[in-house]
């Protein structure tokens, strides 16, 4: 029996989307133009005889053709970097050091990871997962080459995204019905903290705080728990927990903001290859049309 070949563009293309999350942010990445993407997903469809994606006009979807496809895409396009790398030599090597809080970590740094590895097996990664505050001055001193943050101030960095800040609880304990209100916090020095104190002052909200830590994870434990309710970036908040909001006038929370998010570069790290493609992979699978909440 005779089968369609699956062309090594196309399945780039096809795993160029997924990650990325839309067509118009999978085109810089593979140096296509949106149409000429569209155009490999419909050749790989068409050979597949089913399917890879479902397309909406906010919303991108993996069919189980697709989700049974991708594994297979990604071992495929492994190979072929491996080798290149074993019989032409590694076409990028050196080093990056990266930071990232971890709230952004999962959602926005894996995209970002997974396309840049399997392009460059010969760099390596140092990853630091500290809070922006702590990321920033690193990067300033020349520890880290590049970091991914929420801005301290309006011209840090080159701005990829706004990330919004949400009110978190469990819906099992109703944390936000005590009063004074039981807040977990982040470290002094937060601009989540920072946030949070002000918004709660500017609505004469009485509040006490029973927690503080730089640990997302120390955070949604005492959330979960029903020790408090915090203000986490939207992208960090897990299925487990509720998002607060339109609760009775007397419980209300204050509004919140959302944080400026930029990709900030070392200038004391010195000229590099391997950083200079982290960050051009950094822009754009994080600030040309990417996928936000």
């Amino acid at each position: 029996m005779s089968y369609p070949d699956f062309q090594i563009d196309w399945l780039r293309a096809f795993v160029a989307v997924v990650d990325a999350g839309s067509l118009s942010a999978a085109a810089p990445l593979v140096h296509r133009s949106q149409s000429a993407v569209s155009m490999q997903l419909q050749k790989l469809e068409s050979a597949l005889g089913r399917p890879v994606l479902l397309r909406g006009p906010r919303h991108m979807a993996l069919t189980p053709a697709g989700t049974e496809l991708l594994g297979f895409a990604r071992r495929m396009l492994a190979l072929q970097a491996e080798t290149h790398t074993a019989l032409l030599g590694p076409q990028l090597a050196g080093r990056v050091r990266l930071g990232v809080p971890d709230d952004y970590a999962a959602t926005y740094l894996t995209p970002v990871l997974r396309s840049f590895a399997s392009r460059h097996l010969g760099v390596d990664i140092e990853l630091t997962c500290e809070q922006s505050t702590t990321l920033i001055p690193r990067v300033l001193r020349g520890e880290l080459d590049l970091a991914l943050v929420s801005r301290d101030t309006p011209q840090r960095g080159q701005f990829v995204f706004q990330e919004p800040l949400v009110w978190v609880g469990a819906a099992a304990y109703e944390a936000w019905r005590r009063a004074p209100l039981p807040i977990a916090v982040y470290e002094a020095g937060s601009m989540a903290r920072i946030a949070t104190l002000s918004a709660l002052a500017a609505k004469g909200r009485a509040y006490r705080i029973v927690y503080h830590s730089s640990s997302l994870a120390g955070q949604l434990a005492a959330v979960e728990s029903g020790l408090a309710v915090a203000v986490l970036t939207r992208c960090s908040v897990p299925p487990s927990l509720q998002i607060l909001q339109n609760l009775p006038p007397e419980y209300a929370l204050p509004t919140l903001g959302a944080m400026d998010v930029a990709v900030l570069r070392s200038k004391r790290s010195g000229p590099s290859p391997a950083v200079d493609a982290m960050y051009a992979q950094m822009l754009g699978t994080l600030g040309v049309g990417a996928v936000k909440n």
